[in-house]
């Protein structure tokens, strides 16, 4: 066993190792850890609705009915009403003709990708594509090839040398990039998926429920029988847990039997469900928490930009701020916690070497007081560090 001691020892030295951080409690938009008060910037329920009492009832009312656990997966006994009520919900929020639920975001991407793809298919990958995206390509076998990150004319120069070698073609991209807060230029996507004959997946999971009118995401209604698969999680701006395929009757039928990550897994259990339906219940009434997200986030990233002299990217809730280095990145994520905030250090594999970064993430929940404080313990840092 001494490669675990070496590699852990190289992860020390190189400044990335992973611990975890327990939280004790949950009090509104502040975590309670080791006997600290944090008000929490690293967390992705970006509306607050994952302490709602409308999520909480739901969840209770699932479990009266239907009991704990789904007791087996969707193929044997485990297809349960309220997993194709809640996928009816999702298919009107998206505007697709149905939905099919995974366990995870993960488990949707590493299931559906390989599950269209295989040797003699190709697939067109954004560079900052989500790891479970490129697992899922891995898993395909696939032959793929990466764009630059948001460059439609990279991936038309692609299509243009590498399309017509292949069967099936597949473009994958995000609607809202969890690690440089930027969008996915969906409207040039959908023009290139049909000008060269492709499918196209977009993964929605961090601009679901935050962006749209009902909080349908960064497609909208009418766009969306234009994307072949619409994926999304309910573990973020939704509050709950699992994720969901937007998609046709017929891609969900194909799915159904092909995607081995929802044939051999066990159901969602029904008080997930029951939460994840309320908070769908709630898309069309909380248009003042996603216009407070994005006021709180655009006041906020604008601050940065000048006022710190950092490298500040995105347009979204999240706004990751570049310092570079590994160790600075945890120094000042270190900073922020003993005055108060808990923001995490984003370091390699995670995003690109020499790019560590804090990864800032506003929700609904956060005070003009929260942001101000937060301006003044990175202003006290920098100060240090000059």
């Amino acid at each position: 066993m001494d490669f675990l001691e070496k590699e852990l020892e190289h992860l020390s030295d190189t400044g990335l190792t992973r611990v975890l951080f327990r939280i004790d409690g949950l009090e509104g938009r502040e975590v309670l850890s080791g006997g600290e008060r944090l008000v929490d910037f690293s967390s992705n329920d970006y509306l607050g609705l994952a302490g709602n009492s409308a999520l909480v009832d739901g969840a209770v009312s699932a479990i009266r009915r239907w009991g704990t656990g789904a007791r087996a997966s969707r193929l044997m006994s485990g297809d349960l009403e309220i997993h194709h009520t809640l996928e009816r919900a999702v298919a009107d929020l998206k505007g697709t003709e149905t939905g099919l639920l995974f366990g995870s975001g993960y488990l949707a991407n590493s299931g559906i990708i390989p599950s269209i793809c295989g040797r003699k298919d190709v697939i067109f990958s954004d560079r900052l594509n989500h790891a479970s995206i490129i697992d899922g390509i891995m898993l395909s076998r696939a032959r793929a090839f990466r764009f630059r990150h948001n460059d439609i004319d990279h991936l038309e120069s692609l299509l243009e040398t590498h399309r017509e070698k292949y069967e099936k073609a597949l473009i994958i991209a995000e609607g809202l990039y969890s690690m440089d807060g930027d969008f996915a230029p969906v409207g040039k996507l959908i023009e290139l998926k049909e000008c060269y004959d492709t499918l196209l997946m977009l993964d929605e999971a961090h601009s679901a429920g935050v962006y749209g009118k009902r909080g349908e995401g960064t497609v909208s209604r009418e766009d969306a029988e234009k994307v072949d698969i619409l994926l999304g999680t309910f573990g973020k701006a939704f509050g709950g847990y699992g994720a969901y395929a937007a998609v046709s009757r017929a891609m969900k039928r194909f799915l159904i039997n092909r995607a081995r990550t929802f044939i051999f897994s066990t159901a969602l259990p029904p008080c997930v469900i029951g939460s994840d339906l309320a908070a769908l219940d709630l898309m069309p009434k909380v248009s003042g928490l996603r216009k407070r997200v994005i006021e709180s986030s655009e006041m906020l990233r604008t601050w940065f930009r000048q006022k710190t002299g950092l490298e500040v990217r995105g347009e979204s809730q999240i706004i990751p701020v570049i310092v570079g280095e590994n160790r600075m990145a945890l120094e000042l994520a270190g900073h922020l916690q003993k005055t108060g905030f808990l923001v995490k250090a984003v370091r390699p594999p995670t995003v690109p070497a020499g790019e560590a970064r804090i990864r800032i993430s506003v929700t609904a929940r956060h005070t003009e007081e929260d942001l101000n404080g937060l301006q003044n313990a990175v202003k006290q840092y920098l100060n240090s560090c000059s």
